[in-house]
């Protein structure tokens, strides 16, 4: 079960729109080698890895031998889906993010244990991992990167997207817009290592103060936020600038969403889509 959810929250990610640079169903965002159909593709090429995630961690207890085999599971799916991809890098972000958390997931009683175990994993060191462009990004500006969000139990996912998003749907926003709204608040906090490789400090600072705007303006949903959304996809769109990490951890937290822990009601509503649809 875990692993269909994570592919349906990655699934999910990928479908809502308009997000700012990203791919969604209007098309490719601010990249050139990806679309909608790809990305879907992508996402269900790694519901195999997901379940093999989940086994190995309901075998063994978190330490340096389940992190090894997370390791080792996690490169095999990125293989997998590079396959599936013919070598266009779609999910190796979200496979790190939400192949840490279908672990941590796997013998948890609530979103906060499940997160804790996560944590614990990510920060115990795996010699066997290549660097990779968010590695290079990190150590040029100094940034946290993706191991170190992990690490600190993904508090952009905890502190920031999914307290956006329940708040925006108790407010009554529509699905969609509490959606946005929550990946917007990410995007205005993040360091983001997908756009920092494309863009700089000067292309970070657009897509944090741009998402700002658009929150600050009322969010996706209102008139003036939409225009103040519209235009920061064009800027990003113009300038190659795409906030993928965000989107990475927007499908983190919509895959804790959807978890139904034991003894609770299932996170989110029925209406989340599948990749099959």
């Amino acid at each position: 079960m875990l692993a269909d959810l994570a592919v349906q929250a990655l699934c999910a990610e990928a479908r809502l729109g308009p997000k700012p640079g990203l791919v969604d169903h209007r098309g490719r965002g601010a990249h050139d080698d990806m679309d909608l159909p790809l990305m879907l593709a992508s996402a269900e090429a790694l519901r195999p890895v997901f379940r093999s995630l989940a086994r190995a961690a309901r075998r063994m207890p978190v330490g340096a031998g389940l992190r090894a085999e997370l390791g080792r599971l996690g490169r095999a799916g990125e293989r997998v889906m590079l396959g599936v991809t013919r070598g266009v890098n779609t999910h190796r972000g979200a496979l790190w993010a939400l192949g840490l958390l279908v672990a941590g997931a796997a013998t948890a009683d609530d979103e906060t244990e499940a997160v804790g175990r996560a944590a614990r994993l990510a920060a115990i060191p795996d010699g066997d991992v290549p660097v990779s462009h968010g590695e290079r990004v990190r150590r040029r500006f100094r940034v946290g990167g993706a191991r170190a969000e992990a690490a600190a139990g993904f508090p952009h996912v905890v502190e920031v997207a999914l307290p956006r998003l329940r708040a925006g749907r108790a407010a009554g926003l529509a699905e969609d817009v509490a959606r946005l709204d929550a990946l917007l608040a990410v995007m205005s906090l993040l360091d983001d290592t997908c756009v920092l490789h494309r863009g700089g400090l000067e292309g970070l600072r657009v897509v944090r103060l741009g998402a700002a705007r658009v929150l600050a303006e009322g969010g996706a949903g209102t008139g003036s936020g939409r225009a103040a959304h519209l235009e920061l996809d064009g800027r990003l769109r113009a300038g190659r600038l795409s906030p993928g990490g965000s989107g990475d951890l927007l499908a983190a937290g919509l895959f804790l969403d959807l978890v139904p822990w034991p003894g609770s009601v299932a996170g989110a509503e029925p209406g989340v889509v599948s990749c099959r649809r």
